[in-house]
């Protein structure tokens, strides 16, 4: 049954994706009506005080979309100054009003979400039906995000002492940093910036460099649903000025919470500059995901659910499986069955045509990471079934690539692929399987395929992994908590918890009653 429901959810995929083809739905679909070519800054367009831009190049093509300013410390410190002022009234709001206005945010964004996808396609590279789907997933915290705005609740403690009553109020945090990935550039500015503004703070955003411009997107429609100057801000700057731009969120005194989504490494760097202040830190780091299969799965929803989880974006999502463990009982029969599916299935090409699956990478950095652990195990003893190489569609195109015989001393096992490479190891018992699993300093997400009641139970309970699926690749949800173990994060971003990062917890105490 889940097969069936994930093959349908597939060819409704490609259905959307030859709609957008279809000259009537393309009319629908433009989007140069949400393309802005300034920062946001204090409910207003602006340029870098320097005058200086970047431009922001489509990864499938290379051509040119927009060119945006390129901030500097400077114009950041301007902009937390005008968060900081705007914090004082947005705070005083009540989850009410601020929920109305989330509401009117939502409705604006649902009723042009094909715009927004048609932009996102463009400058992150991922088929339109994919592009489309993140941008639902993303409104969906927006709609989420503004319910919970009235559900911030607080405490009566029983007292121990007649005369005293005992309160815990929860509180905005206040000015929020915030640094979103390209990988979902709508969902992930979502994500945190709706549980922050419905708990009452303001936000100062640096986007990624690669796709700022759904950020500024976003701008419009917040402006158009009511959104007071200074509460949602958007600071953008070119590789050369995003460590200082992200200095100065993690250093600035009246910024007094950073969340930030990236690699281990830059969030290890923002924790070190973020403790002079001690400010409140929410990290959603790194991954390494083991997919385990054990002998008694099914085969089928396996594959599909490999597939899903593998190569949506390309394989770069941080809870792609990285690592696929296969039980030696059907290993074979695993892999073989997969090699079809990658054959049947995806298709490389730009995001925007009939049939495309597999986008591009998002530059060519990306490209020679990829292809270096590829080739490293191949050297190493690896055979690649499927792929292996890079696509002569363009520069930053890599095949969907199936690689058996892969030991955990490859590189492509040890470290985060973040590209379309699917390593296959074999494994005997479930003693072996999670302490391979387990075997890594990241902790983010882990899948397992079976129909052992007992093992789900088992397997799950003994992943250290923040997040699991069992008998599914897709968690992700606006609904559930996201984040990880170890060195993947801090903090949990995603349903009712989400909003625990933005808010403060104040003990009052009523003392001659």
């Amino acid at each position: 049954m889940q097969t069936l429901l994930l093959l349908k959810h597939l060819s409704t995929s490609l259905a959307l994706t030859r709609n957008l083809l279809n000259p009537r739905m393309s009319q629908t679909a433009s989007y140069s009506k949400v393309l802005f070519d300034k920062a946001y800054v204090n409910g207003k367009w602006v340029s870098a005080s320097s005058g200086k831009t970047f431009k922001v190049m489509n990864p499938s093509d290379g051509k040119v979309i927009a060119s945006v300013p390129d901030m500097d410390a400077n114009d950041t410190t301007a902009a937390i100054q005008f968060a900081y002022t705007a914090f004082q009234t947005w705070k005083k709001t009540t989850g009410k009003e601020r929920g109305a206005i989330m509401k009117k945010w939502y409705a604006l964004m649902v009723e042009n979400k094909s715009d927004l996808a048609h932009l996102l396609t463009l400058e992150n590279g991922k088929p339109y039906a994919e592009a489309l789907g993140e941008v639902t997933y993303g409104l969906n915290f927006c709609e989420w995000y503004a319910e919970e705005a009235r559900r911030i609740y607080g405490e009566i403690i029983p007292s121990p002492i007649p005369t005293k009553r005992l309160l815990v109020l929860r509180q905005p945090v206040g000015v929020c940093g915030m640094i979103t990935p390209w990988n979902f550039p709508n969902a992930m500015v979502t994500r945190k910036v709706c549980a922050a503004l419905a708990a009452g703070c303001t936000v100062v955003i640096k986007p990624a460099e690669d796709t700022p411009l759904s950020s500024l997107a976003l701008c419009d429609f917040a402006e158009k649903a009511g959104m007071p100057p200074g509460v949602f801000n958007v600071v953008t700057c070119d590789r050369g000025n995003a460590p200082s731009v992200g200095k100065v969120l993690c250093e600035s005194p009246l910024v007094t919470a950073i969340s930030f989504t990236g690699s281990s490494a830059t969030g290890k760097i923002l924790l070190q500059q973020s403790a002079s202040t001690v400010k409140k830190c929410s990290m959603e780091l790194g991954g390494n995901a083991p997919f385990i299969v054990f002998n008694s799965a099914n085969l089928d929803a396996a594959v599909v659910g490999t597939i899903a989880c593998k190569f949506r974006c390309s394989g770069q999502t941080c809870v792609c499986a990285n690592r696929i463990l296969v039980q030696e009982g059907i290993y074979d029969a695993f892999v073989k069955k997969l090699s079809s599916a990658i054959d049947k299935e995806l298709r490389i090409g730009d995001g925007m045509e009939e049939g495309t699956t597999q986008g591009p990478l998002i530059n060519s950095k990306a490209v020679e990471k990829v292809d270096g652990l590829v080739q490293d195990a191949i050297k190493q003893g690896a055979v690649a079934i499927r792929g292996g190489k890079r696509h002569p569609r363009g520069p930053n195109f890599y095949e969907p690539t199936l690689l058996s015989n892969v030991t955990l001393n490859m590189r492509c096992v040890t470290e985060e692929i973040f590209g379309p490479v699917a390593p296959i190891i074999k494994f005997r018992t479930e003693e072996e399987a999670l302490t391979i699993a387990n075997g890594t300093s990241s902790g983010l997400a882990g899948y397992l395929y079976t129909q052992d009641l007992g093992q789900v139970w088992r397997v799950a309970e003994g992943l250290d992994f923040g997040i699991v699926g069992v008998n599914e690749g897709i968690i992700s949800a606006p609904e559930t908590p996201f984040g990880g173990f170890k060195e993947s994060g801090l903090g949990r971003e995603g349903g009712k918890y989400g909003i625990d990062d933005f808010t403060e917890i104040k003990y009052v105490c009523i003392g001659g009653i």
